[in-house]
């Protein structure tokens, strides 16, 4: 079955940390660009972050720069995103992605392609409260 399962979410104090991953399963994880992608509570879908398929590259949306990392273990079929200094506006359910095509074309990011996955988790949820 080919699917995305998310996990890591939880409560956490402004300022703290979470590691979510996402683990694939039925298809082969190192041939494909991801995202991660979050909602808000009465908000639209936000794109968080991507990596290529090598883990070579990585972009980030602006509001998460410098805080998240993403990385992937294509052994372990895993992707990860390491939250740092999180804020009560992180607050979201974060779901990751798949692309049946690269979103890096010539070296560069397609910012405009970041919602065209094929393939979203179900999603876990982050809560950061005081």
């Amino acid at each position: 079955q080919v699917q995305l399962v998310e996990s890591g979410g939880g409560l956490v104090q402004p300022g703290g940390s979470l590691r979510l991953s996402c683990a694939a399963s039925g298809f082969t994880l190192s041939a494909f660009d991801m995202s991660w992608v979050r909602q808000a509570p009465g908000k639209g879908l936000e794109w968080v972050s991507a990596i290529n398929s090598g883990g070579v590259n990585t972009r980030y949306a602006d509001s998460v720069k410098g805080r998240f990392t993403i990385s992937r273990d294509n052994a372990k079929i895993t992707l990860y995103l390491q939250m740092n200094s999180l804020k009560p506006e992180d607050t979201a359910v974060y779901y990751c992605a798949k692309y049946p095509y690269s979103i890096w074309s010539g070296g560069l990011f397609r910012r405009s392609m970041v919602f065209q996955y094929d393939l979203r988790g179900q999603g876990t949820q982050v809560t950061v409260s005081s």
